[in-house]
């Protein structure tokens, strides 16, 4: 029964990054097939066209590599989010898309025209990395280190001396990158959190009961009258002290 919810929940996980992939081929394909280039509709700094392009410019692609080097971490990252954080992972995609587009069209050039979903896939990437170490629960926790291992290298698609000369956007892959960054702080108080063992549990209670018992018996005191048998008065000097006679 287990299993077969968790294959259920891992389905259901997968339902809206696969929508997106398939969008994405589904533009391509029809670019190809009618000889077109759409490029145009990209996201162009600075410009009015531009802001347009924020919406567009994740499911242009500038060919067929360009497209599978994007779509397989957009399944294996949106995957991961609508699974493990299931209640933010709408909010968590559309920011990461729509503001890590915004902070590149301001940051970027006007004689560059930026198309791809890295700017997500580095959004992605960047909130299940941070928010599984911040949110300290084990299971996010090893998330986090599958990206790291999967997809740590991207952080050399962030320095501009890199990523320029293979025409990389690199502004597009640090906006994305900083805005999950910043969505993993600003929600780490939603969603799952650091689990808490039954032994955890079991100090609270003791420590509530020893409170309680505390309480209790300080207000027996104040109603009988009589003081606890710990509650011994601490003896004068003049009785500590001891007189020696003597005799000569």
């Amino acid at each position: 029964m287990e299993n077969q919810q968790e294959k259920q929940k891992f389905l259901g996980a997968l339902i809206i990054p696969l929508l997106i992939v398939t969008l994405m081929w589904v533009v391509k394909i029809a670019e190809m097939s009618l000889g077109a280039n759409w490029g145009r509709w990209g996201m162009t700094p600075h410009t009015a066209q531009g802001l347009i392009g924020i919406l567009t410019f994740p499911f242009l692609h500038g060919n067929w590599e360009h497209l599978m080097s994007n779509s397989v971490p957009i399944l294996v990252l949106g995957t991961a989010l609508y699974y493990c954080y299931p209640s933010l992972a709408n909010r968590v995609l559309v920011i990461t898309w729509l503001v890590s587009g915004l902070l590149t069209w301001c940051i970027g050039t006007p004689d560059n025209t930026h198309i791809g979903a890295s700017a997500l896939v580095y959004g992605l990437n960047l909130f299940l990395i941070v928010s599984g170490f911040i949110r300290g629960n084990r299971l996010l926790i090893v998330i986090s280190l599958i990206m790291v291992f999967l997809y740590g290298s991207f952080i050399w698609g962030m320095i501009p001396s890199l990523a320029i000369p293979q025409n990389i956007s690199w502004e597009g892959h640090l906006s994305g990158a900083l805005i999950g960054v910043l969505l993993a702080f600003f929600l780490r108080k939603e969603g799952p959190q650091k689990e808490v063992y039954h032994w955890e549990e079991e100090e609270k209670e003791i420590g509530a009961s020893t409170n309680s018992a505390t309480d209790t018996s300080g207000t027996d005191e104040s109603q009988t009258g009589e003081k606890p048998y710990w509650d011994v008065p601490t003896p004068s000097n003049d009785e500590l002290t001891v007189q020696y006679r003597i005799r000569h």
